[in-house]
């Protein structure tokens, strides 16, 4: 059973967390996916992650590209692992997956201003611990930085 983390974003958007927990992963050698729920919010999300820092490159590709198996990162809007990824981010409204035996973590990065996210993450989270998984909950503080509240 993978590690399970909830990432209530409050006072930065996915934009700003997402580079740097994605770096984290590749630098631990870490392959990982990262499901959105829409084409739009992929496409924004590949141009920013090209763009978001002069100092620092990300190897991305979306899983429409050819090379996608090879990636380190791949983007998509589906429910597959077509890097063999095992790091699995689920962001902007996506669930935390059924099969999550493919996977040494999965993620969960949900708008804590947006209702729907938080209802659906909470139940979400229901579901996790009621399975056994290991799970944790990390809230952004005022600056930003993740403090782990459960």
């Amino acid at each position: 059973m993978p590690e399970i983390l909830f990432f209530h974003l409050q006072s930065r958007p996915l934009e700003q967390v997402l580079p740097t927990i994605l770096d984290r992963a590749v630098s631990r050698g870490q392959k990982v996916v990262v499901e959105l729920s829409s084409p739009e919010r992929l496409s924004a999300l590949d141009d920013h992650l090209w763009t978001y820092s002069d100092e620092s490159f990300l190897p991305h590709v979306t899983a429409a590209e050819a090379d996608a198996a090879t990636n380190p990162v791949v983007l998509t809007t589906k429910a597959h692992n077509p890097n063999a990824a095992q790091v699995r981010i689920c962001a902007e409204g996506v669930r935390i997956p059924d099969a999550l035996q493919e996977y040494e973590r999965v993620v969960l990065i949900f708008d804590g201003d947006d209702p729907d996210a938080l209802t659906a993450a909470r139940e979400d989270w229901k579901s996790v611990r009621a399975s056994g998984a290991s799970a944790s909950y990390w809230q952004q503080d005022d600056a930003g930085r993740w403090e782990k509240k459960a």
